[in-house]
């Protein structure tokens, strides 16, 4: 469970902000905005991404919750027999290995992408620095991904760099049709301006084909 200061912004805050921050690194992540952009997910790639950010919010327990517990904790009295109660008990908070599997199956999964670059291993190590950071209240590296996704807000990035291992590559200019062509507006911006998280359910399955002996068809996904 993380341990979260006393002081400082709301719970309610830091959950907003490590939110926005998810979904702002998804954004940031080469692999998937290439795969949202070529619509390798269908015409619903967009929404698969945002769908992705909540998945992988959902995989930590939530501030507010962890805030109620602790607060719960420390109210309790020692009941008549000298004992105390016991306080609700949240999931314990996932490690990075967890988040790169998840966006690795999620990739394979609704993108029918391989991602060989170990480009998630950064995404997810971005994600739980992010988390332990808006536990004690500290929101710089927030700001600092909500910086750069501005800066390439609107902008195709270049097919050619997918192999790269760094995720800071080109990016070619061009607005995409789902983004508004701001990027000139103010740095210090309004939470509503970072990358929403949309519930959206992922795209059903095809069933297993059977062949004439009663074997199961393995078909090849497409890049």
């Amino acid at each position: 469970m993380a341990s979260i200061s006393t002081g400082g912004p709301s719970p309610e805050t830091r959950q907003q902000q490590f939110e926005q921050s998810v979904a702002i690194s998804l954004h940031l992540w080469q692999s998937l905005t290439i795969a949202v952009q070529n619509n390798w997910g269908g015409p619903d790639s967009s929404d698969k991404r945002d769908w992705l950010a909540g998945v992988i919010v959902d995989m930590f327990p939530s501030f507010v919750e962890l805030a109620a517990v602790a607060i719960a904790s420390t109210a309790n009295t020692p009941s008549q027999n000298g004992t105390k109660s016991q306080s609700k008990k949240l999931p314990d908070e996932p490690i990075v290995e967890d988040v790169e599997e998840t966006l690795l199956q999620v990739m394979f999964d609704e993108f029918e992408a391989n991602v060989d670059d170990q480009s998630e291993a950064e995404v997810a190590d971005r994600i739980m620095k992010c988390r332990a950071q808006c536990a004690v209240g500290d929101f710089a590296l927030v700001e600092e991904l909500r910086a750069r996704w501005l800066e390439t807000k609107g902008k195709k990035v270049v097919a050619q760099a997918a192999a790269d291992q760094d995720q800071d590559t080109d990016w070619e200019s061009g607005s995409d049709d789902d983004e508004d062509d701001d990027e000139n507006g103010d740095p210090d911006v309004d939470m509503n301006d970072a990358p929403a998280l949309v519930p959206v359910a992922p795209r059903e399955k095809p069933q297993p084909e059977i062949d004439e002996d009663g074997f199961e068809k393995v078909s090849r996904r497409k890049r």
